[in-house]
């Protein structure tokens, strides 16, 4: 398989500064750092739960507030209203 792939002029640079050095071609060295890149990152996404998994229990509110969602809405309102009635 044949690839094009568009660098910019430093990577370039870079990239033909290393392959003098090691006596590589590019497309042999291209091939090697996508084989390492693709050998240590996970075959499939991380699902939802992993995502999250670290967030999970750290923020706390009422247990039943999808139950109650109303009751605790009109508190929140009324404690703000009582808040701004202060002088």
């Amino acid at each position: 398989m044949t690839l094009t792939v568009k660098l910019d002029p430093t990577l370039e640079q870079a990239l033909r500064q290393r392959c003098s050095l090691q006596g590589r071609s590019v497309s042999d060295l291209v091939r090697e750092a996508l084989q390492t890149y693709l050998a240590t990152q996970p075959a499939q996404a991380p699902s939802a739960f992993a995502l999250g998994e670290d967030l999970f229990g750290r923020h706390h509110g009422p247990a039943d507030l999808a139950t109650q969602r109303k009751a605790v809405l009109a508190e929140v309102w009324a404690d703000k209203q009582h808040q701004r009635s202060i002088p």
